[in-house]
């Protein structure tokens, strides 16, 4: 069960904007710092991303396609279905948070190393969490406005404008530019992760430091937590059992099955913090609180399945294998 080093230091930048958060004047630099940050992040994520091979990957457009509806359409509708569990476990904010949570594209990293570890088809994975990224940039802001509209704690038409400057620009600005810099990134690829990484704690130090100052947390009590961790649960499995079994009755092979289930089951933290920043204001904070912990889980239950999807592959070959001649049957002939 492994815990995600980032995610403690996400959860050490909560602690700091609980005891120390940003007022006044200091407020206003953090918040124009993470404006940048967010901005950056995203011209990085357009410079990263190949084209090219993502256009690769289009030849197998029936894995992507089952990608994207499980991201996409299945997860935003079971988000939609868990309005109805307000106000027995959940409270209003809550419930937009889980529900943006289940608009947010899919991972990269992690869906690749997990399809890897289960011995899966790591190219499918590669472009299945690069189309989603890109698809994402658009359509998550678009879901958002449609799902969420105003109960989003400030969600309007400035949102939008703030996701096509903050978002959509820098990030089209990187792909553009990658013909010149693509080569740079790749090879500071570990130092320009790190200043992703810390760019993202500034979005979170930010946006909790404002909801600190403007009292949100008081509105979250312990069992409403533990009930937004139950309906997590519920959440994760249901999509899992979904990809793995979806994907077989659509004829899916093994290899392939394990692509859809990690692509299609988990949610980005990345791509999410500095999109709800963007569209939640004051209430990011919340909203950012149920993507935070299903990212957690998500990292646990699938580390567990990758290991035994690996196992189960490695008694296979062995059960395929020829037998193997002993030694006494081999020289035993010629006595």
């Amino acid at each position: 069960m492994p815990i995600d080093p980032y995610i403690l230091l996400l959860l050490g930048t909560v602690g700091l904007a609980a005891l120390l958060p940003a007022r006044g004047a200091g407020a206003d630099v953090a918040s124009g710092a993470s404006t940048a940050a967010i901005a950056f992040l995203f011209f990085l994520y357009g410079a990263r991303l190949s084209t090219r091979e993502a256009m690769d990957g289009l030849r197998h457009w029936r894995l992507h396609v089952t990608v994207l509806a499980c991201t996409f359409v299945v997860f935003p509708l079971l988000g939609l279905a868990s309005r109805g569990l307000v106000p027995v476990l959940l409270t209003d904010p809550l419930h937009q948070g889980l529900l943006f949570l289940t608009l947010v594209p899919s991972t990269i990293q992690s869906s690749i190393a997990f399809t890897s570890l289960a011995r899966g088809n790591v190219p499918a994975a590669i472009c299945a969490g690069s189309f989603s990224s890109l698809v994402g940039i658009v359509v998550t802001p678009l879901l958002a406005a449609a799902l969420l509209g105003s109960g989003a704690g400030g969600f309007s038409a400035d949102s939008l404008t703030g996701i096509v400057l903050h978002l959509l620009v820098p990030f089209v600005a990187g792909q553009v530019l990658r013909r010149w810099i693509g080569g740079f990134v790749a090879r500071h690829r570990k130092v320009l992760g790190l200043v992703d990484r810390g760019s993202i704690l500034l979005v979170v130090y930010t946006a909790f430091s404002e909801g600190m100052v403007q009292g949100i947390w008081g509105r979250v009590s312990p069992a409403r937590l533990a009930g937004l961790l139950a309906v997590e649960a519920v959440l994760l499995a249901v999509m899992l059992l979904l990809t793995w079994y979806g994907a077989q009755a659509l004829g899916f092979g093994r290899a392939d099955r394990i692509a859809i289930q990690f692509a299609g089951s988990k949610k980005s933290l990345a791509a999410g913090l500095p999109m709800a920043s963007v569209l939640f204001g004051a209430q990011a904070s919340l909203a950012v609180l149920p993507l935070m912990l299903f990212h957690q889980m998500q990292l646990m239950v699938c580390a567990v399945i990758a290991k035994r999807r690996a196992r189960d592959a490695d008694a296979d070959a062995r059960a395929a294998a020829p037998p193997r001649a002993t030694a006494g049957a081999a020289g035993g002939g010629g006595r």
